[in-house]
């Protein structure tokens, strides 16, 4: 099982990046990244940890788009009076300096003047990640007093905003948790939760979670006071409130390496004397 998932997450992370060019804009190289196609073309790539937008026109000229701060650390939004110039006045209002913003204008703007024109915009504000992992666990809040580390592997279905850089998301996970020659307990868990990106750069996040809901589906022999061998099998719901720490790291145009620490302490259950060890490392990608 551990051959299998170690080679699915070595697959998975060679994915085709967007195609690219290299253009010359104010005697400056820049390698950038196509978006949008039409009568504006949308432009960009990061540097430096930070965004770059460009919008192309029909003969070829290319404009940046800032958004830089004025001494008083006040956004100027020079991007807004850009765009009002090359679309004839097209209201911006609420424009945001974001990707997936500046893509819908644009695409909108582009559908006005070609009713056969192909849209590239998701209207769905809520998009998707799928992701595998595996790691270990001393099944923190269940008796173990040997502080025994068993086998880890989990699924998740990650939901998230319609934007490059999203701070907030929901997940759906499965996860199993092996019993071991000295710890005859295995758990299968399913679990709603909530991230919320701390740090938040083009690269790389950094967030915490909870785990709000929980059930879980648990085997487990031990020996009661006579001296006797008991299984169980039980399934169980709760609402724990399970915190955690989580990394994202961007390894493709839609892939992503993440390490997680899943149960670090929980509101509504009790450690049982072992310091938490629940750590996963995995892969997850958008659809």
């Amino acid at each position: 099982m551990k051959k299998i998932l170690l080679f699915i997450l070595i697959s998975f992370t060679f994915q085709v990046n967007y195609s690219q060019e290299n253009y010359t804009i104010n005697g400056e190289n820049l390698n950038l990244k196509t978006e949008v196609e039409g009568q504006l073309d949308l432009l960009w790539n990061t540097f430096n940890g930070n965004y770059r937008y460009f919008v192309r026109t029909e003969n070829g000229n290319i404009t940046e788009l800032k958004n830089t701060k004025d001494t008083y650390k006040t956004y100027l939004e020079e991007y807004k009076t850009t765009l009002t110039e090359l679309t004839n006045g097209l209201p911006v209002g609420n424009l945001k300096f974001r990707l997936y913003n500046l893509k819908s204008f644009i695409d909108g703007y582009n559908a006005s003047f070609n009713s056969s024109y192909d849209s590239v915009v998701n209207k769905s504000k809520v998009k998707f990640r799928l992701g595998f992992s595996a790691g270990i666990t001393n099944n923190p809040f269940v008796g173990n007093s040997n502080n025994v580390k068993t086998p880890l592997i989990g699924v998740e279905l990650e939901l998230y905003e319609a934007d490059e850089m999203p701070r907030h998301s929901g997940f759906l996970q499965a996860r199993h948790a092996f019993e071991a020659k000295k710890f005859d307990y295995s758990t299968s868990e399913f679990s709603l939760g909530y991230r919320y990106r701390i740090i938040n750069k083009p690269k790389f996040n950094i967030y915490g979670q909870v785990k709000l809901a929980t059930v879980n589906i648990t085997e487990s022999t031990f020996i009661d006071e006579n001296g006797m061998k008991i299984s169980t099998n039980e399934t169980a719901f709760d609402a724990p409130i399970i915190f955690g720490i989580g990394s994202d790291i961007k390894v493709g145009k839609n892939s992503y390496i993440t390490l997680v620490y899943s149960e670090l302490f929980a509101v509504f259950l009790d450690n049982q004397g072992n310091f938490s060890t629940d750590i996963a490392l995995g892969y997850k990608f958008n659809l």
